[in-house]
C-alpha cells in the first residue's frame, strides 16, 4: 500500500479537566463536570482502573522548579528525565526498567496530537517536548503499563496525555539567570463572542555552563487557541509554532577529563548542535457521547553529533548529521455510551485512530564542522496506521468493577532509499492486543486492582525494509515492523480525603524484542526479548493547610531473555532504583517555598554488569513571593552543586593519537552546576 492515504481523520481528545478514559466514564458521574485539579489531592478511588495511573494538575506544575521543559514528565512517579546533549534536543527518558532513549516505549500526546515520531532521523519514538509551554498545561493524565485500549503505539511502558488550557490569566513573565539565561513569556485569554481566545508566546536564550562552547539556545514558541460551545459539545481550534537552534555539549570520555585534555564541563567537538521546528494546527470537539479531533503537523530537524570522535574516520572525525523532514496528518473518533444488563451497569468506549507520516527526508550524512562530506543513507518514507479499539467497564456490584479491552492495529510503510536501492521496499504488519482488569473498593478509603494487558511498539520502517548495511553493503535481516509486549500489575490505592494519599504497584512486563537504533550507522537492530518486574510506591501527605510532603520509590529488575554469544543478560541502561521526595510550604499569603530531591541509583552500562555508573542525586529549591499583581520567584537548581552525571554510557571511542581500534571508556554528560534563576511575573 505505497499510496496509503486518509481522506478524513478524526480523533478523541482529552477533556480539560479529566483524563480521556475517566472523562468518558459515566459511572464516575464526571462526564461534563468542571473540576479543579489540585495536584495529587485528586481522588481517583472508584474512577481509576489501576494503581499506577494519575492526574497532574497545573497548580502542581507551577510549584516545581524545572531546568528543562521535558522534566514535567518527572511528575510521573518513577520517571527520570535526563539529557546527554544540547538543550534543544529531546530528553532521555527512563521508566520501569526501560532506557526509553527519546521515547520508544512511552507514548505522549497533547490534545489528541501524538508527540512520538515514527522512523525518525535520531531514534524511534523521538519525543521532543520543547514546544510545550509549562504554564499553559491544564493537566497531564498518565498511566503506566498497557492496560487501556485507547493507548497504541509506543505505550508498552505507559503513556502521558497533555491537555492545554482554554482560559489562562493574562501575565507577562520575565526570567533571568546564570549562564546568560533569559526567558520572556506573555500569555492571556479574553472573551470573544460565544467563545474564548487564548494567545501565548515565549522567547528563550541560554548559553549553558560549558567551558568550550556556548549553547546559544534560541527558542521561540507561539500558541493561539479558540474555544467555544458548538452543538451539544465544546469545540477548540489550536495553532502552535516552535523554532529552536542550539550548540551542544555531548557526553565526553572519562579519560579526556582525567588526562586534563578537557575539564568535566568541556567539549571535544564544539561544532555539534542542532536546529528544529514544529508547526501544527488541530481541532477538537467533545460532547457527552462523542469525542473527535484532527491534526496536521509539520516538523523538521537537523542534528549534528560526534560520539566516537576519530574512531571511524581518523582524518575528518566521526561527526554526523541526522535529518528529519515530515508532515503528519491524523486523528481519532470515539463514541461512548452506557446501559444496564440486569444488575450490571456497563459503559462502553469504541474508537478509531488514524495517522499518516509523509517523511520527505530522513537522512544520515558524515560531516565535518557541520559541512556534509558524504551520504550514509537518505530515504523517503510513507507510513500510515489505523487502530480500532473497544473498552468496557462493567460495574459488577457496588464494590467490584471489571475492565475489558481489545485493540487492533494495522501499519503500512513504503521506503524509497536514494543511495542503496536494495533497501527500498514496502512493509506491513498488524497486531491484536487484549486488556483486562478488575478492581475492588473494599472500604471508602481503599481500593485494590489487578490488571493485565498487551501493548506494542513499532520499529523504524527503514529497519523493516533494509536488506543491506548502508555502509558495508553486507546482508542484514529486516526487523519486524510491530513488536508485542505483555504485562500485569497488582495494585493498591489509599485516599483519606483529608491528609494522605498513597498507591502501591507490583508489576511485570515482557517484551518480544528490544529495539536498538544505531544512529551513526543508519541501521536498526532488533535485540533479544526482555523481562522486567518491580515495585512502585507513591505517597503524598498534607501536613495541615500549609505543608505538603511527597515521596516516590521505584525498584526494578531488568534482564534479557534467551542467550546470545558474547553477551550477558543485563539490560544496559536500565535503572534499578529511582527515588524522589518533595517538601512544599504554602503560606496563606503571600509566599511559598519548596525543596525537591531526586535520586537514581547505579545502573548497568553493559550486558554483563561489569561496568556500572555511579548514583546521581540532585536537590532543587524554589521560592515565590506575591504582592498585589506582582510575583517574584527564585529557583536554585542543583542546590548542593552536585558533580554527579546526568547520564553515563560505556563504549569505544578514539581521540587523536590513540590506537586505531579505539579505547573502551565511560562517556558521561554531567549535571549542570548550581544555577540561580530569577522570575518576575506581572498579572493584569
Amino acid at each position: 500500500m505505497k499510496n496509503f492515504r486518509y481522506c478524513l481523520l478524526f480523533s478523541a481528545i482529552t477533556l480539560a479537566s479529566l483524563p480521556a478514559r475517566l472523562a468518558a466514564d459515566p459511572l464516575s458521574a464526571h462526564v461534563m463536570e468542571q473540576i479543579t485539579i489540585k495536584g495529587r489531592q485528586t481522588d481517583l478511588l472508584g474512577q481509576a482502573s489501576s494503581a499506577s495511573e494519575g492526574i497532574i494538575g497545573n497548580a502542581e506544575i507551577s510549584d516545581r522548579p524545572l531546568l528543562r521543559t521535558g522534566e514535567v514528565l518527572e511528575f510521573i512517579p518513577g520517571m527520570v528525565v535526563t539529557q546527554h546533549s544540547g538543550s534543544g534536543k529531546a530528553n532521555q527518558y527512563f521508566l520501569r526498567g526501560f532506557n526509553l532513549d527519546h521515547g520508544t516505549d512511552f507514548s505522549t500526546a497533547i490534545d489528541g496530537m501524538p508527540i512520538n515520531m515514527r522512523s525518525h532521523g535520531h531514534g524511534q519514538g523521538y519525543t521532543d517536548l520543547s514546544f510545550i509551554m509549562p504554564e499553559l498545561i491544564s493537566q497531564i493524565a498518565y498511566q503506566k503499563g498497557a492496560y487501556q485500549a485507547e493507548d497504541g503505539d509506543f505505550s508498552a511502558a505507559g503513556s502521558a496525555r497533555f491537555s492545554l488550557q482554554n482560559r489562562t490569566p493574562t501575565e507577562i513573565v520575565l526570567g533571568i539567570g546564570q549562564d546568560n539565561y533569559r526567558r520572556l513569556l506573555a500569555k492571556g485569554s479574553s472573551k470573544q463572542g460565544n467563545g474564548n481566545l487564548l494567545l501565548a508566546g515565549e522567547l528563550q536564550h541560554y548559553d549553558g555552563p560549558w567551558t568550550d562552547i556556548k549553547e546559544d539556545v534560541k527558542k521561540v514558541n507561539g500558541l493561539a487557541r479558540y474555544s467555544q460551545p458548538l452543538g451539544s459539545g465544546q469545540l477548540s481550534v489550536t495553532a502552535m509554532a516552535y523554532d529552536n537552534s542550539w550548540n551542544a555539549a555531548d557526553q565526553i570520555p572519562a579519560r579526556a577529563v582525567a588526562s586534563g585534555k578537557i575539564d568535566r564541563l568541556g567539549s571535544l567537538d564544539p561544532t555539534v548542535g542542532g536546529q528544529s521546528n514544529r508547526y501544527s494546527v488541530s481541532a477538537n470537539w467533545y460532547s457527552d457521547a462523542w469525542q473527535a479531533s484532527a491534526y496536521l503537523i509539520d516538523s523538521e530537524m537537523d542534528l549534528w553529533s560526534n560520539f566516537t570522535y576519530f574512531l571511524t574516520d581518523p582524518l575528518n572525525g566521526d561527526q554526523f548529521q541526522q535529518v528529519d523532514k515530515r508532515q503528519i496528518v491524523g486523528g481519532e473518533l470515539s463514541h461512548h455510551w452506557h446501559h444496564r444488563v440486569g444488575q450490571f451497569a456497563i459503559e462502553h468506549v469504541v474508537g478509531v485512530q488514524l495517522r499518516y507520516d509523509d517523511i520527505a527526508e530522513v537522512g544520515l550524512y558524515n560531516t565535518r564542522a557541520r559541512q556534509q562530506l558524504n551520504t550514509v543513507r537518505s530515504d523517503k518514507v510513507q507510513q500510515g496506521s489505523a487502530g480500532v479499539f473497544s473498552q468496557s467497564d462493567i460495574q459488577l456490584t457496588a464494590d467490584w468493577t471489571a475492565h475489558l479491552g481489545v485493540r487492533y492495529d494495522y501499519m503500512d510503510a513504503a521506503v524509497d532509499s536514494a543511495l542503496t536501492t536494495a533497501n527500498s521496499g514496502d512493509a506491513s504488519d498488524d497486531i491484536v492486543t487484549l486488556k483486562a482488569g478488575i478492581s475492588y473498593q473494599f472500604s471508602p478509603n481503599w481500593q485494590a486492582y489487578l490488571n493485565t494487558g498487551q501493548g506494542f511498539h513499532s520499529n523504524d520502517a527503514r529497519g523493516a525494509t533494509t536488506v543491506a548495511d548502508p555502509v558495508t553493503l553486507e546482508t542484514v535481516e529486516p526487523v519486524d515492523l510491530l513488536v508485542k509486549s505483555d504485562g500485569a500489575e497488582l495494585g493498591l490505592r489509599f485516599f483519606d480525603y483529608t491528609a494522605f494519599n498513597a498507591s502501591l504497584a507490583v508489576w511485570y512486563l515482557q517484551l518480544d524484542s528490544e529495539l536498538l537504533y544505531v544512529g551513526d550507522a543508519g541501521t536498526n537492530e532488533a535485540n533479544r526479548g526482555s523481562k522486567r518486574y518491580g515495585v512502585e510506591l507513591a505517597a503524598y501527605y498534607w501536613i495541615g493547610s500549609n505543608w505538603s510532603l511527597d515521596a516516590e520509590l521505584a525498584l526494578t529488575r531488568s534482564r534479557f531473555t534467551g542467550t546470545e554469544v558474547g553477551e550477558g543478560n543485563y539490560v544496559d541502561g536500565s535503572l534499578p532504583l529511582v527515588a524522589s521526595m518533595g517538601l512544599i510550604y504554602k503560606a496563606d499569603r503571600p509566599w511559598q517555598a519548596s525543596l525537591r530531591l531526586r535520586h537514581f541509583g547505579k545502573r548497568t552500562l553493559d550486558s554483563f554488569n561489569e561496568q556500572r555508573s555511579a548514583a546521581t542525586t540532585v536537590l532543587n529549591a524554589g521560592y515565590q513571593y506575591a504582592w498585589q499583581q506582582w510575583q517574584f520567584g527564585v529557583d536554585l537548581l542543583n542546590l548542593l552543586d552536585s558533580t554527579d552525571n546526568d547520564i553515563d554510557y560505556y563504549y569505544s571511542s578514539r581521540l587523536q593519537g590513540e590506537p586505531a581500534a579505539g579505547i573502551e571508556d565511560r562517556h558521561s554528560h554531567p549535571l549542570e552546576p548550581r544555577t540561580l534563576r530569577l522570575k518576575l511575573t506581572y498579572r493584569f
